[in-house]
């Protein structure tokens, strides 16, 4: 059976604004003022503490533990009042599904965040696992989540395996992994200096690339 493993945010869902809010209103709890989106857009993808760290650095290094905790309660009072799936993304899933595909999530954003995401929009069905933040000490681009995940939906990943997302944290654990990237153009994350296999402009071409029976050939990376 072949697996692909889906980042959450900038990959499956545009969660940017509602990230943005508990931010601010984390920051409005400490009275600091608001921040404008792309000031805190540029910390997401690294984990909760990396977020906190650059969004809220006037108290990260004395009260993380109270941040952390306001921060998970603000964003998930507000976590779909603006967040929806990209164009495409659930008929791309549900045709991966369809060709018997293994689907699973694997993000750096804390675990109980989640299933209330997927479920409040539609597509908790269609994946056979997830792993989240804080469930293990490491975080993506370390390769052990991805591994974990592939535990929990009782597969074993290989090079015909995907990472689909939009992080270098994505490609990376990935290529850590011994297993394919698909970097999704569309995101809101940062590539910097990682590699990919192949990189896609919409949510339609990642069924397209990996359906296709063409072989992927790796190292550069080809665009879809």
């Amino acid at each position: 059976m072949k697996t692909a493993l889906f980042d959450l945010d900038g990959t499956l869902i545009d969660s940017r604004l509602d990230i943005v809010q508990g931010i601010n209103l984390t920051r409005e709890d400490f009275n600091l003022p608001t921040l404008p989106v792309h000031h805190v857009a540029e910390h997401i993808g690294e984990g909760i503490n990396f977020l906190i760290r650059g969004a809220i650095p006037e108290f990260s290094q004395t009260h993380m533990e109270l941040l952390r905790a306001r921060q998970r309660l603000n964003y998930l009072n507000h976590c779909l009042d603006h967040t929806c799936l990209y164009p495409g993304m659930e008929q791309t899933l549900r045709q991966l599904k369809a060709a018997g595909w293994s689907l699973g999530v694997v993000t750096n954003k804390p675990a109980p965040c989640i299933q209330p995401l997927l479920k409040g929009l539609g597509i908790e069905d269609c994946f056979d696992g997830t792993v989240g933040g804080e469930e293990i000490p490491q975080l993506k681009p370390d390769p052990a989540p991805l591994h974990l995940l592939a535990q929990r939906m009782g597969v074993k990943l290989d090079a015909s395996d995907w990472m689909i997302g939009d992080h270098f944290t994505d490609m990376d654990a990935g290529r850590n992994a011994g297993i394919q990237t698909c970097f999704c153009r569309f995101g809101f994350g940062q590539l910097r200096a990682s590699r990919y296999t192949i990189s896609v402009d919409n949510a339609s071409q990642i069924a397209a690339a990996l359906l296709m029976p063409a072989t992927h050939s790796g190292g550069h990376g080809s665009r879809v």
